[in-house]
């Protein structure tokens, strides 16, 4: 009798230790489903170009490349004004709004209001594309600090009035870009466009356009 008493005992401590190793692991479930909950929904991740190579990169540290080719890209479409720029320009600027700091936005406002005044956005078109042979390289974009870079554009500027060209010049370009991920759903690239560089933009002289070097800028 005594040892089915003793065997009733050891059932009952097993089950105890299998309902203590079952609250562990709810415990372990729980602790696991809330940091599931709190990691980010979507994370960018800026993959170089060129992985010939290989690339160990941080998560979000983000490649020269990649810097460059946002700066073109947005810039480039600011200043398309495909048909009209006095409707174009604000369009671009409602457009690309997610793409640019608050700073920045209010300076093309105030700029699309003073070429308004002075009637230089009325059928005008506009656009601006790369220097030939003036394209990247790690020279061109200089990190001011972590997420803050200058990213220096030769562009070719075009300006047409009703099919008459009234500008075609070729600019320097330093643009001021910084990280800004405040919203992924409307901006995936998590940076931003910060107006230009302490310099400002310059007309390049013939020397330095046949110089694809890009030195003394």
């Amino acid at each position: 009798m005594r040892r089915y008493r003793y065997e009733i005992d050891n059932v009952r401590a097993h089950l105890r230790s299998l309902w203590a190793i079952i609250g562990v692991q709810i415990i372990v479930i729980l602790a696991l489903w809330f940091g599931w909950s709190q990691s980010p929904r979507y994370l960018t991740v800026h993959v170089p170009p060129d992985l010939r190579s290989g690339a160990t990169l941080a998560v979000y540290e983000v490649p020269a490349a990649n810097v460059y080719a946002f700066a073109f890209y947005i810039f480039q479409q600011i200043n398309r004004w495909p048909d009209d720029g006095a409707k174009d320009y604000g369009k671009a600027i409602f457009r690309i709004a997610p793409y640019v700091t608050p700073r920045y936005r209010a300076d093309l406002i105030a700029d699309m209001e003073l070429k308004g005044r002075q009637g230089e956005l009325a059928y005008r078109v506009r656009g601006v594309q790369e220097v030939p042979g003036h394209g990247y390289e790690e020279r061109r974009v200089d990190v001011l600090a972590p997420g803050v870079w200058v990213v220096w554009l030769d562009l070719d500027l075009f300006e047409s009035v009703k099919g008459m060209t009234v500008k075609k010049t070729t600019i320097r370009y330093p643009l001021r870009v910084v990280r800004l991920s405040v919203d992924p759903e409307t901006n995936p690239w998590g940076l931003a466009l910060d107006g230009y560089g302490a310099t400002g933009p310059r007309r390049l002289s013939e020397t330095e356009l046949n110089d694809a070097s890009g030195q003394g800028r």
